[in-house]
């Protein structure tokens, strides 16, 4: 059942909890996609039911601007520092001491800064992201055009719908997501240069082989100390909803409480 909390400026957001068996110490927080919710990013696809049923307790927030949280149709409610702020703030409100955080695409880059600010995050996994974190700091700016997003989200006549805003928008509808609101984080300040050297955590990267926004995925392994990479099929709308990625999600976080893997995790070439 969602419950809400009310984040640092006094927006209230949306969360929910799956408890687990006890087996594993550390709870897994999840953030989604733009666009996208909890629901639609990691309950359909099987992500939370692979991860209940390897044990652990998960928590999965509807950013601002999504799912059942508020949402507001300023910019300056939005930007990745805001909503790095509102996991913190969630981590907060539970009292958790210790989390595992997975990350897709803007919820990749949310999870990064708060893993580059907060030691609780001692495992964290990210997906849907390649060299455009290295390069820009957050999405690849090279293949998606932010104001075109929004453009295409609020167009009336789908013809006018630009080709790299089509997916977001099917995946608005599918969310049943307020576009407005989804536009105002298009046009919010994206986030600058990262800095993955103040990053701690044990890291996953997960990668779909043909996801246009995951490009060079090796490279932003590299920029993370100790950091493996895995690559499952799939392009950016794809590769969360295959088995092996939540295989190598649930994998990656018991090696990390228990020391026990099956999957074969390499390290960046």
């Amino acid at each position: 059942m969602p419950t809400t909390f009310i984040a640092p400026d006094g927006l209230q957001l949306s969360y929910t909890v799956w408890e687990g068996d006890g087996r594993h110490r550390r709870p897994v927080v999840l953030h989604h996609g733009f666009a996208a919710d909890s629901q639609v990013n990691w309950v359909n696809p099987g992500v939370v039911d692979a991860l209940v049923k390897a044990g652990f307790t998960v928590i999965a927030l509807d950013a601002r601007g999504h799912g059942a949280s508020e949402k507001p149709h300023d910019p300056a409610a939005y930007g990745e520092d805001i909503m790095a702020a509102d996991l913190t703030a969630l981590f907060d409100e539970l009292g958790l001491d210790e989390v595992c955080l997975a990350g897709y695409s803007m919820g990749a880059i949310v999870s990064l800064l708060v893993a580059t600010r907060d030691r609780r995050v001692r495992c964290l996994a990210v997906g849907g992201v390649g060299a455009g974190i290295v390069d820009f700091g957050g999405v690849d700016a090279r293949v998606i055009n932010r104001s075109q997003i929004a453009e295409g989200l609020l167009a009336e006549d789908r013809s006018k719908v630009p080709s790299a805003a089509r997916p977001f928008r099917r995946l608005a509808r599918r969310a049943g997501a307020d576009v407005e609101a989804l536009a105002a984080v298009m046009h919010a300040t994206p986030h600058g240069p990262m800095r993955l050297t103040n990053l701690s955590a044990a890291t996953l990267i997960l990668a779909g082989e043909s996801d246009e926004l995951a490009t060079q995925p090796e490279r932003l392994a590299a920029g993370i100390a100790g950091a493996r990479l895995v690559r499952v099929p799939g392009n950016h709308m794809e590769a969360v909803a295959h088995p092996a990625f939540a295989a190598a999600l649930v994998d990656f976080f018991a090696y990390s409480d228990t020391g026990e893997t099956r999957l074969p995790i390499s390290s960046p070439a």
